[in-house]
């Protein structure tokens, strides 16, 4: 797998989700966007299309996602995009300066999760939307439990900030946005698959990556990480079909809340 492909598989991945992120952002003509995560900058591209002339801005912690996102962004000439290396948690926005933050997955890893959302409550205006993209629970995603099964013994909870189903409980994560700033907040269930494309070769390649794996991997011997290699390749090609390819079952919050006028 190329550089650049391997990159976009995760716009890939998820490409069932994009359009439930679209239709809640309530972007318009002349909004200015933040896109937290924002990878390879495909929801910062779409974003930025609905809200020019107004500006977006997209922030990520990988300098190499970045790389890619801008490369796309010049070829497809889109003017009113902005990338920005950093770490939203500690990241100095301008204050009130967006009219909407969104997100597809990109708000699980942060070491401070509070200190995180209260800074970007503090970089969106009074009354501005917040639309997060979060994984459910572990124990609701298939895709994550069958890796999980696949990996055995090998497999340990992720370290603080790792997890990328810190946000799966509703309640806890409500608390966590009031505290922050923000009201209104509501979960919306979003059940649609995930999709590794019909190259077992790169499916198996992209779970591969995956931090879980990389780390299970790292405490087997080589004779032990072929065998788990095989058991998550024999996985993905049981969720195979010929029409759609390695397709596993995923579940998803939808979250959407505003910022809270200041002393309301």
């Amino acid at each position: 797998m190329s550089s650049a492909t391997s990159l976009d598989f995760y716009d890939a991945e998820l490409r069932a989700h994009h359009e439930h992120l679209r239709a809640a952002y309530g972007v318009s003509s002349g909004d200015s966007v933040l896109d937290v995560g924002c990878g390879t900058g495909l929801t910062t591209r779409e974003a930025a299309r609905v809200a020019a002339p107004g500006r977006v801005i997209g922030i990520d912690v990988s300098e190499r996602m970045l790389e890619r996102a801008r490369q796309v962004t010049a070829a497809e000439r889109l003017d009113n995009v902005r990338y920005d290396l950093g770490d939203a948690q500690v990241h100095r926005f301008d204050p009130a300066g967006f009219d909407v933050a969104i997100s597809r997955f990109g708000t699980m890893f942060f070491s401070d999760p509070a200190a995180a959302f209260a800074n970007l409550a503090a970089a969106v205006r009074p009354e501005a939307r917040l639309v997060l993209l979060v994984w459910q629970r572990r124990e609701d995603n298939e895709w994550a439990l069958e890796i999980d099964a696949a990996l055995g013994d090998a497999r340990q909870s992720p370290p603080p900030g790792a997890d990328p189903f810190s946000l799966g409980d509703p309640a806890a994560t409500a608390r966590l946005l009031e505290g922050a700033g923000f009201a209104g907040i509501r979960f919306a269930d979003v059940h649609e698959p995930v999709l590794y494309g019909d190259d077992l070769d790169a499916a198996l390649a992209f779970v591969r990556g995956f931090q879980d794996t990389i780390a299970a991997l790292a405490r087997l011997s080589d004779r032990e990480a072929t065998q788990t290699l095989e058991r998550l390749r024999e996985m993905l090609m049981s969720h195979y079909s010929n029409d759609r390819g390695v397709v596993l079952d995923s579940r998803s919050w939808l979250i959407t809340a505003r910022r809270r006028r200041y002393g309301v």
